[in-house]
């Protein structure tokens, strides 16, 4: 059995998960307003708090209180991968008389009780040492420069590694060797670069392991695959120079351990609203393009291997096992989300949780939540539990004066959970499903009493084995297919080309001379400049054949109009001229 803690202005209280959804009575419900947050082990047996006065850590299983610290100004928590360390941070406040305030970043041991290190850490944003799995390393970014410490030992710094103003860092994640990607912004004129170090060779221009520069970032995003073999890396700039968009622009690099890099190439233009590495580590899904958006699944040659046409989307989350893949359009969005069996590329199911602010895969990789949470929305705050099949299991809305922060799954170390097969049948549910009343367009007085006609702004795309078979394979083309075939279709097109070219001259020469100005063939002169002013010519003369028209069946024509047409003996002297010289 596992629990959801839920935090808001009703207190801090634990639910028992499925199939009960009841408060846990082993968590004593802590009444206070004045929790700013909570915190899990990774291993889901530890949970911290902050009261508004102390810190306090629990057992989950038995409650029972482990340990507790004066610290009424913390507001983040975090555990030490192995549950050794609890980091605690406050706001960094100076003196009145402008001297140094004191250290506001805590190590605590949670076995003693006692601080182990304190740190002046003045940025919220990265506040929290990174440690790899196994504790062997701890990582702070200190004044552009990295210090590793070894052990959890914090006296002496173990290593550093010097690079010029060094921004943000990632660790990679299991087993020894541990990997570190490091991300430095460009300057003056110099592009910004992403490097990828084995832990502890940083020494001499040879050390790095990989290395992807680029000039268009302001920030980057970067993820490591589980395995840690490769960083996918999200580069986006705060203003798009062509402003075809309000978010600045995005790119998506991969780079790999063994050296290898690319940028991924992207089928459809506009922003990159997510990115998300499947948990087998040689696939990720991105979802991109101006809306309606376009998912497509990737491998590690960063070729397409499925594409999920384009819908009202922005985020993407794969199970823990990594079987099923939803596709989700919460924040500006309605709250459409698609469930899909990622082996055979089937749709299971398609929920809609309306004004979602959050979304969680439960560990056991078969339950789901959605939550509206306050500050994002301060309306109809309140939680959902689904079963991925699409059923509304459990549904919990705060009264109206009251408000709800935060909702989280107690995590699981992998493993505890067996991979199950993936089923399409909806699970039995005792709440009505949750489908939303279908919004009636609005249709002014004139038209309500005449058929409905379809007025779409656009087509939505179907999925690639959901789309009419033309003939072709539905297997996206790799690269070198995709060149063979343009070069196949140009080469066509020049043939065609070719034959027209052939055609026009023989009916040139056949062509009587007096034939009527307007049935003239098309002749082309070989020179793009001299054929484009004919054409422009045959368009005025069109447009001034159409005048006289109009002013033969009584129609005023305006002052330019008549102007037009007492061009005309200019414009055909000026053509014949142009075609005689041809």
């Amino acid at each position: 059995l596992f629990v959801l803690p839920v935090r808001g202005s009703e207190g801090l209280y634990m639910v028992n998960g499925p199939p009960s959804f009841t408060e846990s009575s082993a968590f004593q419900r802590d009444s206070g307003k004045n929790c700013k947050a909570v915190a899990f082990s990774k291993d889901g047996s530890l949970f911290a708090w902050c009261t508004g006065e102390k810190v306090n850590i629990v057992n989950v299983t038995s409650a029972e209180l482990l340990r507790s610290f004066d610290l009424p100004k913390a507001v983040c928590l975090e555990f030490s991968p192995k549950n050794s360390i609890l980091a605690t941070w406050q706001a960094y406040t100076t003196a009145k008389d402008g001297t140094a305030g004191v250290p506001n970043l805590m190590l605590h041991d949670v076995k003693t009780g006692k601080c182990l290190k304190s740190f002046i850490q003045k940025k919220m944003q990265n506040w929290c040492p990174c440690w790899a799995d196994d504790e062997s390393i701890c990582a702070r970014n200190v004044n552009n420069e990295m210090h590793f410490f070894e052990n959890n030992n914090f006296t002496t710094i173990a290593n550093k590694l010097h690079l010029q103003k060094v921004n943000d860092f990632v660790l990679s994640p299991g087993a020894q060797p541990t990997k570190v990607a490091v991300y430095v912004p460009g300057s003056k004129g110099a592009p910004s670069f992403v490097r990828l170090y084995q832990y502890p060779n940083f020494s001499g221009p040879q050390s790095a392991l990989a290395n992807k520069s680029f000039f268009k970032a302001d920030k980057v995003t970067m993820l490591w695959n589980k395995k840690a073999t490769a960083v996918l890396v999200i580069a986006s700039t705060e203003v798009d120079k062509t402003g075809a968009s309000y978010y600045g622009e995005q790119t998506l690099h991969y780079i790999a351990t063994n050296g290898e890099s690319a940028v991924v190439q992207l089928p459809k233009n506009g922003p990159i609203y997510d990115v998300v590495w499947s948990p087998n580590s040689v696939e990720f899904c991105a979802v991109y393009g101006f809306m309606p958006a376009k998912a497509t699944v990737f491998n590690l040659k960063c070729d397409p291997v499925f594409d999920f046409g384009t819908g009202p989307r922005n985020a993407a989350y794969y199970s823990p096992h990594g079987h099923i893949l939803v596709l989700a359009g919460f924040g500006n969005l309605r709250g459409q989300m698609e469930v899909w069996d990622v082996k055979n590329y089937k749709l299971i199911s398609k929920p809609v949780a309306s004004d979602s602010t959050y979304f969680a895969w439960c560990p056991d990789g078969e339950h789901i939540v959605t939550a509206t949470c306050a500050p994002r929305l301060r309306v109809s705050n309140g939680y959902k539990i689904w079963h991925y099949t699409g059923s509304l299991l459990h549904s919990y809305e705060v009264p109206s004066n009251e408000e709800m922060w935060q909702v989280c799954w107690q995590p699981f170390l992998e493993g505890v959970f067996p991979a199950k097969a993936v089923k399409y049948q909806a699970v039995p549910s005792e709440l009505p499903s949750a489908e939303p009343k279908p919004a009636q367009a609005y249709r002014p007085p004139a038209l309500r009493n005449k058929p409905v006609t379809s007025s779409k702004l656009h087509e939505d795309e179907p999925p690639q084995n959901m789309r009419p078979q033309s003939g072709s394979s539905d297997k996206p083309l790799s690269k070198t297919a995709l060149k063979n075939q343009r070069k196949h279709e140009a080469k066509k097109a020049a043939k065609q080309e070719a034959k027209a070219d052939a055609n026009q001259e023989s009916t040139q020469s056949s062509a009587s001379q007096n034939a009527p100005r307007s049935t003239v063939p098309v002749v082309t002169s070989g020179d793009p400049e001299v054929d484009k002013k004919i054409k422009n010519l045959r368009k005025k003369l069109k447009a001034i054949e159409q005048l006289k028209e109009q002013a033969a069946a009584g129609k005023q024509l305006e002052k330019n109009q008549l102007e037009k047409i007492q061009k005309e003996t200019a414009l055909l002297q000026e053509l014949e001229d142009l075609e005689l010289g041809l």
